[in-house]
């Protein structure tokens, strides 16, 4: 059952990338992160009062709340990086670097939670690092300027938060129903989220959002909130060190919708290097 809901999630993940790529378009990418959580957030809570876990919050250890803050404060770290780099650089740039968060997952689940990673996932995790590298294009037009440059420092910076997220994730969910695990994570989002707004003063930009950028980042909200009950439900029932490269195919659903939606033509060095992530992908569930 693990792996129905590590799917949904990949599927789910793929099309948030798009979604929040014309939502930012003409947004701030801090202030549309904010506003997306706010659509996380509620949806989240309302799955919580659905399955009716919202009675067993007093029991919840202070370990495992701790964990889940930590957890909260890592992704919130990673969406703000994530969607800067969505908004300087192309889909299928940023997403093969953050979805590189898989090989440093692995590392962390080896240190930190005694999965020992097996022959085949060692070769997956080669083939990733190469399937990245292959995918990243470091060189830029002249006539681009210096901070159009600097989506790779913000999707390598989303990387390593989105590792992090993972491990204190599977953390933190020991023994506490997933959907409230995720409800209570958002909301150190949307504080981390809305206190970095608030700080550089951004939300007198939100009268100055369109209406073709609200939709897209409602929608984008809403596809995170089932990409993150899927995901924390598969990471609940299964190994870290499996559900996070099976999300991560998530690759697939953006590269191909980037195409189709926003015209990002992918290059045979960039399709070669996508092979190869698909491949190293699959050799760590092996």
């Amino acid at each position: 059952m693990w792996l129905i809901y590590a799917l949904g999630s990949a599927f789910f993940a793929g099309i948030t990338s798009i979604l929040a790529k014309v939502g930012i378009k003409n947004t701030d990418s801090d202030l549309a992160t904010a506003l997306r959580t706010i659509v996380v957030l509620l949806f989240s809570w309302m799955m919580v009062f659905i399955v009716g876990s919202q009675h067993t919050i007093g029991t919840i250890s202070a370990r495992s709340l701790v964990f889940l803050i930590l957890s909260g404060c890592a992704t919130g770290a990673s969406w703000l990086c994530y969607f800067k780099a969505l908004q300087l650089g192309d889909v299928n740039k940023v997403v093969p670097i953050d979805k590189s968060s898989t090989i440093l997952t692995i590392l962390l689940a080896f240190l930190i939670l005694g999965e020992r990673p097996t022959v085949w996932m060692s070769i997956g995790i080669v083939l990733l690092a190469a399937g990245t590298y292959l995918m990243i294009q470091l060189r830029k037009p002249e006539s681009q300027s210096v901070q159009s440059g600097s989506w790779l420092l913000y999707a390598a910076a989303s990387a390593v938060f989105a590792a992090l997220t993972s491990i204190l994730g599977k953390i933190g969910i020991q023994g506490i129903e997933s959907n409230l695990g995720t409800a209570i994570r958002t909301v150190v989002v949307l504080i981390m989220a809305w206190g970095i707004v608030a700080f550089r003063k951004k939300y007198v930009l939100i009268r100055d959002i369109d209406t073709k950028s609200w939709v897209f980042i409602t929608l984008s909200g809403l596809a995170t909130g089932l990409s993150w009950l899927c995901y924390y439900r598969a990471l609940q029932m299964g190994r870290a060190s499996l559900v996070v490269p099976i999300d991560k195919l998530s690759i697939v659903v953006t590269i191909a919708f980037s195409y189709i939606f926003l015209k990002e033509k992918l290059p045979k060095r960039a399709f070669i290097g996508l092979l190869l992530v698909i491949s190293g992908t699959m050799m760590l569930l092996f």
